[in-house]
């Protein structure tokens, strides 16, 4: 496996320009960082990302994850994460690989393979050992990058061949949930995503669990089964997420970004922030306006 990894090594720091670098191909990127860091939260889309040096750590509501060289993350719904590169240095900085999932592209990939039952519903994420023939089908598309008029032919033939092993593995259940619509991961999506756009509003669990066309006690048990998470812990880090965002982006008022995302109280808003992000929201701003003007002087 290390002179399989070697090789993909080779091309993320030769192509890297910063910490995530896109590629020329469509959902395909690379990350490189010379340092360790922080919990950066954020929201996680359905992808595969492949580590290949260093080592990083993913919290999911109670779940804490760790993965290096070798080993992928895979993620199969829009789950709110925090993670962090636990391993890294400029002698040997965190590279990775990430491609982000096409359900459409998983959709195809089914209809030529063998009808399989749908299994019993965990989490919708997880981290496994990569095999052989995985990391070669990442090299290949990897290697595209230096030849990029192959990328309109080649690229999509390599995604299918990467998505083909992750359906043969260990998340292939996992993974055949994202492109069926009647599947009971779907159905929670319908949810998640409801939640995301309508995150400012209050919500029955009744009202959801018809969204999703299940009971409401079949909603709870599979939204927390899937996302580690209850609906209303869900909303809660989407609208601290994207309090967040708003106050990196243009320091203001935390009270009135507090109300603008659906908290009642502004006490409640500041405590429920410091103890997802580590510190209150004043106080975030600054060190994170800190930074990066740091990181311009420098």
């Amino acid at each position: 496996m290390n002179n399989r990894l070697d090789e993909l090594k080779h091309f993320v720091r030769l192509h890297a320009r910063g910490q995530q670098t896109a590629t020329g191909m469509s959902r395909l990127s690379i990350m490189m960082g010379e340092t360790r860091t922080g919990r950066l939260p954020g929201l996680y889309d359905p992808m595969i990302c492949l580590v290949l040096q260093g080592a990083k750590r993913v919290m999911i509501g109670d779940q804490v994850l760790e993965y290096g060289a070798g080993c992928y993350f895979i993620a199969s719904a829009e789950v709110p994460a925090s993670g962090e590169v636990i391993d890294a240095s400029p002698q040997l900085p965190y590279l990775a690989v990430a491609l982000g999932f096409d359900a459409e592209v998983i959709a195809s990939l089914l209809l030529e393979m063998p009808v399989v039952g749908e299994k019993s519903l965990g989490r919708s994420f997880a981290v496994n050992v990569a095999d052989n023939e995985l990391i070669d089908a990442f090299g290949r598309m990897l290697r595209l990058m230096a030849r990029p008029q192959e990328i309109a032919v080649l690229a999509p033939l390599l995604e299918r061949e990467i998505l083909f092993r992750l359906l043969m593995g260990p998340q292939g259940n996992m993974l055949r949930q994202i492109a069926r619509a009647d599947s009971r991961l779907s159905r929670v999506r319908r949810v998640l995503n409801w939640i995301r756009q309508h995150y400012v509003e209050g919500f029955r669990v009744e009202d959801l669990a018809r969204i999703a066309d299940m009971s409401p006690s079949a909603l709870h048990r599979h939204f927390k089964a899937i996302t580690a998470m209850t609906p209303i812990q869900y909303q809660k880090r989407i609208r601290l997420h994207e309090a967040r965002r708003r106050l990196l982006a243009m320091p203001g008022d935390a009270a009135g970004v507090a109300f603008d995302v659906g908290y009642e109280s502004a006490s409640q808003f500041s405590r429920e922030y410091a103890r997802l992000f580590g510190v209150p929201p004043a106080r975030d701003v600054r060190l994170r306006r800190a930074k990066t003007e740091g990181e311009v002087s420098g």
